[in-house]
C-alpha cells in the first residue's frame, strides 16, 4: 500500500520530532506513523453518508415509504454501514424525460464516504429496479449516479466527518 499524504505528513513530523543525530526515524516509528494516519484516513470502518436521491415519474402511492425503506435495507445491506446511517430522498410523480421522450423512468444519485465501487453500485442498481419494476419502471429507464464523497465534503451534526 503507498504511503497517503497523511502518512507523508507524519512521517516529516516524527523526523523533525527525533534528534538532530538521527533526522530519519525508526522502522517501528514510521510504521506507527503510517498506521496512524492508515487509521485516521480510513473511510470504510467510520461512520459515513450513504444516501441516496431518487426522482421517479411514476406514482408510488401508498407503496412509497415502502419503496424508501426498500432502498434503505440494500444500502446498508450492500455497503456494510449500519441502516441507521442511510438516508433515503423518493420524489415520485416528477417530471423526467428519458431519451427525449415521456416515460417511465427513474433519475437518481447515491452518495457515501466510502462503500463505492463497481461491485456494490451494480448490487444498489439491481435492488432499486427490482423495487420499481411492479411500478412499470424498466431497469433499462433509470440512471444512477454514484458518488465516492471526501469526508472533508459531507457535513453532518454542525461539521464535516474530517472534523
Amino acid at each position: 500500500m503507498a504511503p497517503t499524504s497523511s502518512a507523508i505528513a507524519l512521517f516529516a513530523a516524527a523526523a523533525l520530532l527525533t534528534s538532530a543525530s538521527a533526522l530519519v526515524p525508526s522502522t517501528s516509528a514510521f510504521r506507527r506513523s503510517l498506521a496512524l494516519a492508515s487509521a485516521k484516513d480510513s473511510i470504510c470502518d467510520s461512520p459515513g453518508d450513504p444516501s441516496m436521491i431518487l426522482n421517479v415519474s411514476v406514482d408510488l402511492g401508498d407503496k412509497k415509504v415502502e419503496v424508501m425503506k426498500g432502498i434503505s435495507a440494500a444500502i446498508a445491506a450492500t455497503t456494510g454501514k449500519p441502516e441507521s446511517y442511510v438516508s433515503v430522498c423518493v420524489q415520485d410523480n416528477a417530471s423526467i424525460i428519458f431519451g427525449g421522450e415521456e416515460t417511465n423512468c427513474a433519475l437518481g444519485c447515491m452518495y457515501s464516504i466510502g462503500a463505492i465501487n463497481q461491485e456494490n453500485n451494480g448490487k444498489i442498481q439491481k435492488a432499486v429496479s427490482d423495487l420499481l419494476a411492479p411500478f412499470g419502471v424498466p431497469d433499462d429507464k433509470m440512471y444512477i449516479n454514484y458518488f465516492d464523497v471526501a469526508r472533508e465534503n459531507c457535513g453532518w451534526s454542525s461539521r464535516t466527518f474530517a472534523g
